[in-house]
C-alpha cells in the first residue's frame, strides 16, 4: 500500500491572481487536492471525496514562474476515511534580476503551506 504522493509543477502567469505575480493561496489547496486524489486511487482504487481540511497554514508567498513540489502522506485510516497531512514547498524560483529566462534551484526548499484534511472513499468503490 503506497501511502505518500508528490507532485511537482511551475506556478503560471495563469495562476497569479494578484499584483506582483502573487498567486492565490487557494492554488496550494487544489494541488493538496490532486496529491490526496492520487493516494486514494493507490490505496483504494479509486479517486474518493475529499470531506473536509481540519488545519491550514500559509506560510510563505508563491509567485508565478515559482516551482513547487507537493507532497501528502497518508497517516491513519478508518474503515472509508483516510487522514492525510501535507506540504507544499517552493523548490525552484526564478531570477529576473538576471534575465528574463534565469532561475535558481534552493539550497533549502521554503516551506510555502501545511494542511491536514480527511477524504472518505465509499465501501461500496473500495477496490482493494
Amino acid at each position: 500500500m503506497a501511502n505518500k504522493s508528490i507532485i511537482r509543477l511551475r506556478m503560471s502567469s495563469h495562476d497569479a491572481h494578484y499584483g506582483g505575480n502573487l498567486v492565490d493561496g487557494a492554488r496550494m489547496l487544489q494541488l493538496f487536492g490532486d496529491v490526496a486524489t492520487e493516494l486514494l486511487i493507490q490505496r483504494d482504487g479509486d479517486e474518493g471525496l475529499f470531506k473536509a481540511y481540519d488545519n491550514v497554514e500559509f506560510m510563505a508567498p508563491v509567485y508565478a514562474g515559482d516551482y513547487i513540489e507537493a507532497e501528502g502522506e497518508i497517516v491513519s485510516e478508518g474503515n472509508t476515511s483516510r487522514k492525510m497531512v501535507f506540504e507544499a514547498r517552493k523548490v525552484i524560483v526564478p531570477r529576473p534580476d538576471i534575465s528574463p529566462s534565469a532561475c535558481d534551484v534552493l539550497a533549502e526548499p521554503i516551506v510555502v503551506c501545511r494542511a491536514s484534511g480527511t477524504c472518505v472513499t465509499p465501501k461500496n468503490c473500495q477496490r482493494k
